[in-house]
């Protein structure tokens, strides 16, 4: 888990077109009735350096921004529910 200084308001996945575990947690966040944005990094290059800031310069998805400013990257949805009830 890393913090940044800039926390969204809103749960936010960070995700490409073409990510399978993307598209998995996005439907398991929606079956479990998680709000949360999703922003494509390859359309957003803001996203793309969050991202790479977190992930020790790689852009790898899914990556996970709470509204407390932590950030996991393929995570489960367990985790994701345990850092939701953290914040």
């Amino acid at each position: 888990m890393t913090a940044s200084s800039k926390a969204p308001d809103t749960l936010t996945m960070y995700s490409t077109s073409w990510c399978g575990y993307c598209a998995r947690l996005k439907a398991q966040l929606e079956r479990d009735g998680i709000t949360f944005v999703v922003v494509d990094i390859e359309q957003t290059p803001a996203a793309a350096e969050f991202v790479m800031s977190v992930n020790g310069g790689n852009q790898t998805v899914p990556t996970v921004h709470f509204p407390n400013g932590a950030a996991l990257t393929n995570p489960t949805l367990a985790e994701v529910r345990a850092e939701l009830a953290a914040v």
